[in-house]
């Protein structure tokens, strides 16, 4: 590999929040934990400025992506954006909104043209972009945008948060608790789970990926006496996949899935609603958990926590997530590009 598509393109997220300092300390960190080569896309003053805020020395350049590699060892590599940021650690403005979506928007066209390994994102706050006339739901579904804009296939983007003993997927995301049981379809657990398992073979290295799929109602509708989604809308699917070779399997109840016996029992758990993935895998490890997006056309990851605006420029945000971000994706690029030369 050249330098072009060594580093990965790490967005700053909203430049309000934690993800210019925890990109600041993430690269400080570099050599003591071992943190592969990123360029930031950003805007050099603001980074400049933070830095100086919470009184840290940190060498910066402007650079491209093809030279980012190489600049890492000595400074921190900034492409810088066309859009300029207001300085407001903790108070989101939506003048920011054109340099976030920059940032993301310039990210995903690097690693599409293969200036970059992987996609990185600090988070990003709704309200200020949808403020700005930004109409997507999230990062998520504007990441999908942008790969079916690039390439003209459109992507079903599903969520899986990573951690070190556990990943989940919720097949339903950022709706109300309400809406799930008119959401769920049979239809949309068999795509998520199918692609679950192709990104897992394909970028995690799993030959044989093992799916736990979680039922919707306590104890997976006992039978139907607690609801009869589990029978009528999550078997047939568990059924689905199995019948297509995927080595899937449920529907179980949620609340003896995540111990620790039953996590070796599978790769990833295939779970109906947002809380019911991203409970478990937040208290496993909150600080270590990382949010992949699967069924995209490029590798992207992201820390698994929000912007935390109460506690922006004061010095006391951990990087841990976002490290542990940019080390799975350098690992997932890597994986994809061997599966792809083999």
């Amino acid at each position: 590999m050249g330098d072009a598509v060594t580093a990965l393109a790490l967005s700053a997220g909203d430049p309000s929040g934690i993800g210019p300092e925890i990109a600041i300390a993430a690269f400080m960190a570099r050599e003591a934990l071992d943190v592969p080569a990123f360029y930031l896309l950003a805007d050099p003053a603001l980074i400049a400025s933070r830095a100086g805020q919470l009184g840290l020395s940190v060498p910066i350049i402007e650079t491209t992506p093809a030279q980012s590699a190489r600049a890492f060892a000595q400074a921190l590599p900034i492409v810088p954006l066309t859009a300029r940021c207001v300085d407001s650690p903790g108070r989101p403005d939506p003048a920011n909104a054109a340099a976030t979506v920059e940032a993301i928007d310039r990210a995903v066209a690097a690693c599409l043209a293969g200036d970059a390994a992987a996609v990185v994102t600090c988070p990003i706050a709704k309200k200020p972009l949808y403020d700005a006339g930004f109409r997507f739901p999230g990062h998520t579904e504007y990441l999908a945008h942008l790969a079916a804009r690039h390439t003209g296939v459109e992507a079903l983007p599903v969520m899986m948060l990573a951690g070190p003993d556990l990943r989940t997927v919720p097949v339903t995301i950022h709706i109300a608790l309400a809406e799930v049981p008119k959401a769920l379809t049979t239809e949309l657990i068999v795509a998520t789970a199918r692609i679950t398992a192709a990104d897992l073979a394909s970028r995690f290295g799993i030959a044989r990926p093992r799916l736990a799929i979680a039922g919707l109602n306590p104890h997976a509708g006992e039978g139907g006496s607690m609801g009869l989604e589990d029978e009528r809308i999550v078997r047939p699917a568990v059924d689905i996949l199995r019948a297509e070779g995927i080595d899937a399997f449920g529907p179980l109840p949620a609340d003896t899935l995540f111990h620790p016996r039953a996590r070796a029992g599978y790769d990833a758990a295939l779970c109906m609603y947002h809380d019911q993935a991203l409970i478990p895998a937040k208290a496993l490890a909150f600080d270590e958990a990382v949010n992949v997006t699967l069924g995209l056309p490029f590798i992207r990851t992201s820390p698994d926590h929000g912007t935390a605006f109460d506690i922006a420029g004061k010095g006391i945000a951990r990087p841990d997530s976002l490290i542990a971000a940019l080390k799975l994706a350098r690992k997932l690029a890597d994986t994809d590009a061997r599966a792809a030369a083999a």
